[in-house]
């Protein structure tokens, strides 16, 4: 599951990866460049809620595999079509694809993880080291022809579609194929709004940098290509480590604790990361990828045990609608960058995690699965427990 979490996420990361060099071949304004980011966001963001829902009415495995392959596929269209309307829509059906394949395996990943954050933390690492190869992978394919070559970009689409295929032969036996009813518990919807509230401001800062530090870095270390690609890499290389040191960290003090502390931390990182001159950029692009991608998986498993009757909706938002909707914002940042400078763009995005940090002040944490009713939850989470 991992694995192919990893061949999916690609073509999140690659979206993003992909804009200088439609700034550079096809002159796109920042604007437009931001637009292509929001293609592949907003049907994205639109259709995940769907899907959630869908999953906790039926078991879908074979949703796995199909969706890696429309994800590769439409992003290895992108840099092949004629006109600006077909580069949007193949981004687009990208998203679609990436939207279905999330609820389904979050689901999948957290039975197989049996509720330990640290099990559920490698699987969204998986995701993490798809994001962190995007960058490395679209540089290689469009040095050897250009955005005409995007079409060998498919190659993790057939890998992730066979891991996902294995994976669901191996549950097979498992899994019924209707969910009859609801599960159990006590859905806490407040709850579970303000930490998606809280997601979507992370959500905005991510796929912000995403579409700009590239591009940033270049302008304020005065590198070439190598040098935004390599603040794109940290950027999400630092997720791979940050998503495994959550779910460790969440064993030991508790996920809200971790969760909050991660949003303290961004508010300063990012702030170093648009006002902090020179070299010294890429600590501060590692630094902001550990406050965004420490509390990652916590957001999922806080998400499903907030919904507990609803854990296909729940994995839908929190993994899905909550990230991909970032990319909304996209085209404003864009925007605001043409009218003045990329930095002043991105001054905005130090704000948004400190009002993440308090959307989740007075949370409490949610009772993990398997717990009685009444009990109290033990703020280490069911791994903690079963050590």
């Amino acid at each position: 599951m991992s694995l192919g979490h990893a061949c999916v996420d690609v073509y999140q990361g690659a979206v993003a990866a992909l804009v200088p060099f439609f700034v550079s071949e096809r002159a796109y304004t920042y604007a437009a460049a931001s637009g292509v980011v929001l293609a592949a966001s907003l049907l994205s963001s639109l259709v995940q809620p769907l899907f959630g829902a869908l999953t906790d009415r039926w078991a879908m495995p074979w949703l796995l595999p199909l969706s890696a392959l429309t994800a590769g596929a439409g992003v290895a269209l992108s840099g092949i079509t004629g006109s600006y309307a077909l580069t949007l829509l193949a981004v687009a059906v990208s998203g679609i694809g990436v939207a279905a394949y999330h609820p389904e395996a979050a689901r999948a990943a957290r039975d197989a993880a049996r509720g330990r954050h640290t099990a559920m933390g490698w699987f969204s690492l998986g995701g993490n080291v798809g994001f962190a190869l995007a960058p490395l992978l679209v540089s290689a394919v469009v040095a050897l022809g250009g955005l005409r070559a995007s079409p060998l970009l498919v190659v993790p689409a057939l890998a992730g579609a066979a891991l996902c295929a294995a994976a669901v032969r191996s549950a097979g036996t498992r899994a019924p194929a209707v969910r009859t009813g609801l599960g159990a518990g006590t859905d806490d919807w407040p709850s579970f709004l303000r930490l998606s509230g809280a997601v979507v401001c992370r959500s905005v800062v991510f796929v912000g940098l995403s579409a700009f530090v590239s591009l940033y870095v270049r302008e304020r270390t005065g590198g070439g290509g190598a040098a935004g690609t390599a603040a794109l890499f940290v950027l999400y290389l630092g997720g791979a480590v940050g998503t495994l040191a959550g779910g460790r960290l969440a064993d030991r003090y508790g996920r809200l604790a971790v969760v909050r502390g991660s949003y303290a931390l961004s508010v300063l990182a990012v702030a170093g990361v648009v006002l902090v001159p020179g070299p010294v950029v890429y600590l501060f692009v590692a630094l902001t990828s550990a406050g965004l991608y420490v509390p990652f998986s916590l957001h999922i498993t806080l998400g499903q045990d907030f919904l507990p009757r609803r854990v296909g909706t729940a994995s839908g938002v929190t993994l899905g609608l909550t990230v991909s909707v970032g990319g909304v914002a996209a085209p404003a940042v864009g925007a605001l960058a043409d009218a003045t400078s990329l930095q002043v763009a991105l001054l905005p995005l130090i704000a948004l995690p400190a009002l993440g940090r308090l959307l989740l002040c007075g949370l409490r944490e949610p009772a993990a699965p398997g717990e009685a009713a009444g009990e109290p939850a033990d703020p280490r989470g069911v791994g903690a427990r079963r050590r």
